[in-house]
Formats: C-alpha cells, structure tokens, sequence
C-alpha cells in the first residue's frame, strides 16, 4: 500500500460523496465549506474525481455535461471547478481534477512501457494508488484537501475511488480524514413528512465499501425536524448534531453562512484536531454580500441568446457572473433565455416583442453551425436600437461577421468554422493565413498555441482611452480563452475604416482580443471568456460595467 508523501504529513482531508440521486450540489457544497475553512485562515486545496470514462469533458456535449471549465493552465475541467474558484477565489488547476478516464489512460501507458515490470495490474493497488496520489499531491504546503467524488454511491463507476478514500482514512488516522455524506430528504406529500428512508439507504450502501460517513449534510426543501435528525442519527451512526440541514435557498452564496450557523465549520476543525482556528473565522464578506443578495435596489432584464438554452449549467459561469454584475450595482438580474434557433427567421414585428424591454443583450460563446443567424440577428438588433451589447468568444466572432456584412458591405463575410469555402472569411482559423512578418502557419501555432485551439490564460494589451481600458482601468489585461478561430487581421483596416475598433489585441499585436464600436453607447466583444473569473466577492469589470451600461438604457425605456 503507498504511503503519503512526507511533505503531506500535517495534511487534512475532506471528502465528499453523495446519495440517493445526483445533481445535489455537492460541488457547491464543497465550495462553501472550502470558503469557511479559509475564513478560519487554513491553507486549502478543492479537487473533484470524476467516475466517467472520458479523459476530460473536452469533448462531452453541453447536453450531457453541462460547462466545461477553463483553468488558467488551459485543462478543460468539471463545471464544480468553477464553485471552487467562486467561493475561494483560489485559481485552479490542471491537476484539480481527474477522471476515470485519465486515470485509466496514464496507467496503460505506464503499462505498455514496462513500467510494472511484468506485473499484473490490477484495480487494487495500481489504479487506487494512482487516486490516492492525485488526491495528495501538493505544490505548495497544504493545512486542508478538500475532495468531492463525483457520482452517486451506488454507481460501480465509483468504486476505485472510493475504495482509495477509504484507504487514505486508514493511512492517515481518523483526526487527518473526515468524510461528508451529502444526501436527499425527500417529502412525500401523501404521509405530509420528510422520508429518511433513503439517506438510511445511501449510508448503508456506503458503510458496505468500509466507510462510515462522520456527518451527513441533508438536502432538502422542508424544515429538517428534530424527530428526523434523531432518526437519522439512530439509524447511521452518525452523531445527531452532526446531522446538518442544507435546504434549497434562494442564491447559492447563501450556503456557507447557512452552515456556518449550524456550527459545520466548527465540527470540521473540532474532528480533525483544528479547535483553535475556530475563533478566527471571518465571515464579515459574505454577510454584506447575503445583505446585499437579500435587499437589491434595482432591477434589470438581461437577453441571452444562446444554443444550450434547455441545460442552463452549459452557461453556469456566464450566469454566475451576471449575477455578480448584479451585486456590483446592488440589481436583481433576470435573464430572459433566447434560444437562437427560434429568431433566426423571426420577423421584425417578433423580434421588436421579444427584446422590449431588455437592458442589454449578451452572445455566448459555442460551438457549431445551430443558430449562427439567430445570434447574428440578435446582434444586429442590438447594434441598429442601440441595446448594451456584450459578445463571448462565438458571439464576439459573429459581431464581427454582422458588421462586414451590413456595414462594411462585405456581403459573403463569414467564418470558415460554418462556411470553409466563403469568398470573405473575416473569421478563421489560424492555417488560413500568415501573419505580416510571413510566418508559416506551423511556427505560429507552435509560439501561440501549441496546436489549433487557445486554452487557458493569455495576455492582451488594450488601447489606450478605448471603451475596454476605461472599463479594466488598465493597459494589460489577462484572461482565459478557449477557441480555435481567430478575428481575420486582412480585415483589420476595413473594419475599422467602417467604425470598428480593434481595442485590444496580443502582445505581438498579431491577435485581435476585443472590439467595440464608435457610435454605439455600449457595444463590446470579447475573444476570451472574462465569466470564468468573475467572483460574488470580486465581480468581473466586463460584467459589472454591462451590467451598469444595461440599468442606464432601461431607464431610458
């Protein structure tokens, strides 16, 4: 059996798993107590094990997997990743999250080498000893891991990590390792009670791989009674006031006071030997912010024209980061979902109806050819009436393609992603052309990019008295970017000619980042992704300025 590396020694570790039925929010509840424990002063880590087989969710569909979330190291990670950054604002990365998959494909490749020297590779100890060193692995000097495994108790997926999770409890004692059950009281309305049935279950199923949860955290949309916690106690072997309530609230930024109040953070310092931090906990942030969740002075509309529009967590960054915009103006934000498909032949009188009343309208980014003149039409209408305009990755790329075509006269404008053969491809990618030094297409990926697609963060230089250095207050910006194709730089002059202003581009000035318009009051695309560091307690400049420009034109309404 491994044992944990020397510099782990003082290390405590945190795990989460879940019951009954997915989607609870375990990576919201991983999040919030990462945000407790850190307002208590310890140094944390949050890490997700994914049970699917896929290497990375890269290549998983919106529908099947909701976001997918971009480090600054560029890894294409689990959508929870984005809560864990939120919470703490602690940046993650690459090996913050693993999947079967990776696990999986790193051990045959270990394998075919001969690295087992003629071994046989079994499960146990080959595949949990490599869990058990993603989970322990430290940069830096950690005091806490907290560790989420993805699933549902139950799954076989899920077997090989929680296997490896119960022989880090052995390994590292029971003051170094808590586990967190977080289950479903369902109510039944028929018996007018709250059902412990199935967490009694769910324990059960657990405590059958050898691991005995220390608290359970209850979800649920009633009150949770004091007859059900000693139920629940009785039956799991669980200490009553370890049996913690997590009802449905209204924001999400509302958890980790709710734990806070139930003594959770104490719990957690208390088993794993960490009394003493308990009075330096901190949570003077997060009641202004639930002051200011509870009590907004405004309110403003806010249209998201995007493909995904059925499975919202394909946007969860993008909302999560409205939403911030929100607080920085002390607004209520609504967003009115558009699905692109359904403008994309509206007529006039239909588009008139379904855009009253909006403060601002916001493109997404995307992949694929569905609703590219939905959004083209949107961003039209935005232009022409004047809306607040915002654009992400696709929707910046198709800003551009709207503008050639309606007022720059380039009427066969285009991206190559929809169009390979278009006469005026104002979008491309990179092998379509050269720079102005003439460097070959392969030399200048290999110093941008590494291959086709830009992932993680990259700088940008802005133009100095543009619209985006008044709103980021500064020259040099750096976000996270996850795209393949580029703003053409052949039509760099046409556009701007036209009244499109190219206001931030690479250090090299070789790639277009953002642009803007002249005669518009708030019109503003973006190349990368700024919804990925926007923060509750820190909201993105982009989002909070959109957000502002979006309250100034409904008042003119």
């Amino acid at each position: 059996m491994s044992q944990l590396p020397p510099s782990a020694d003082n290390t405590r570790y945190v795990f989460i798993t879940g019951g009954v039925v997915s989607s609870l929010g375990k990576g919201v509840c991983a999040a919030a107590i990462g945000a407790l424990l850190q307002s208590s002063g310890m140094r944390i880590a949050l890490r997700k094990l994914d049970p699917y087989l896929n290497v990375d969710p890269g290549t998983m569909s919106p529908y099947q997997h909701g976001e997918v979330f971009i480090t600054d190291d560029g890894a294409e990670t689990d959508l929870d990743l984005g809560h864990y950054e939120r919470f703490t604002n602690l940046p993650c990365r690459r090996y913050d999250n693993i999947t079967a998959g990776h696990i999986y494909a790193a051990l045959i490749e270990k394998e075919r080498r001969g690295d087992y020297l003629g071994k046989t590779v079994q499960v146990i100890p080959h595949v949990t000893d490599m869990i058990k060193e993603f989970i322990t692995y430290q940069p830096h000097p950690l005091d806490m891991i907290i560790c989420e495994i993805g699933g549902t108790v139950g799954d076989i997926e899920s077997l090989p990590f929680l296997e490896a999770i119960r022989q880090l409890r052995n390994e590292t004692g029971y003051e170094r390792s808590l586990f967190i059950h977080l289950t479903l009281l369902p109510w039944i309305d028929a018996a007018d009670e709250l059902k412990t049935k199935p967490t009694q279950h769910s324990v059960k199923e657990l405590q059958s791989v050898g691991i005995q949860p220390d608290i359970l955290l209850c979800r649920t949309n009633k009150a949770l009674t004091e007859d059900a916690c000693a139920k629940i106690a009785l039956f799991c072997n669980v200490r009553q006031d370890h049996v913690i309530a997590a009802p449905d609230v209204e924001s999400i930024y509302n958890v980790p006071l709710g734990y806070h109040e139930q003594r959770l953070d104490n719990i957690i310092l208390n088993h794993l030997a960490l009394g003493e931090h308990e009075e330096k906990i901190d949570l003077t942030p997060w009641h202004a912010l639930q002051r200011r969740l509870a009590h907004p002075k405004k309110h403003v509309d806010i249209a998201v024209i995007g493909k995904y529009t059925h499975r919202r967590d394909s946007y969860k960054s993008l909302t999560e980061a409205l939403t911030h915009g929100g607080i920085a103006h002390d607004s209520r934000i609504t967003i009115k979902w558009v699905d692109a498909d359904t403008i994309q032949t509206s007529g006039a009188e239909h588009l008139f109806a379904l855009f009253d009343g909006v403060g601002g309208i916001l493109v997404p980014g995307g992949f694929g050819e569905r609703g590219i003149m939905g959004k083209i039409r949107a961003i039209e209408y935005a232009r022409i009436h004047k809306i607040p305009f915002l654009g992400i990755c696709l929707g910046m790329q198709m800003a551009v393609v709207e503008f050639a075509r309606h007022v720059v006269g380039l009427k066969e404008a285009h991206s190559t992603e929809f169009d390979t053969e278009c006469q005026e491809p104002v979008i491309g990618l990179l092998d379509e052309w050269t720079d102005e030094q003439g460097e070959s297409r392969e030399a200048f990926e290999k110093k941008h990019m590494g291959g086709t697609m830009r992932r993680g963060a990259y700088e940008c230089i802005l133009t100095e008295k543009s619209l985006a250095h008044t709103i980021y207050q500064t020259s040099t910006i750096k976000e996270r970017h996850r795209h393949r194709f580029e703003l053409n730089m052949r039509y760099k002059d046409a556009l701007e000619q036209a009244g499109m202003v190219i206001s931030g581009l690479s250090p090299d000035g070789t790639l277009p980042e953002v642009i803007e318009l002249r005669d518009h009051p708030w019109f503003v695309g973006v190349q990368f992704h700024p919804e990925l560091t926007s923060r509750p307690l820190a909201p993105h400049p982009l989002f909070a300025q959109f957000i502002n420009a979006s309250l100034r034109h409904t008042l003119l309404l």
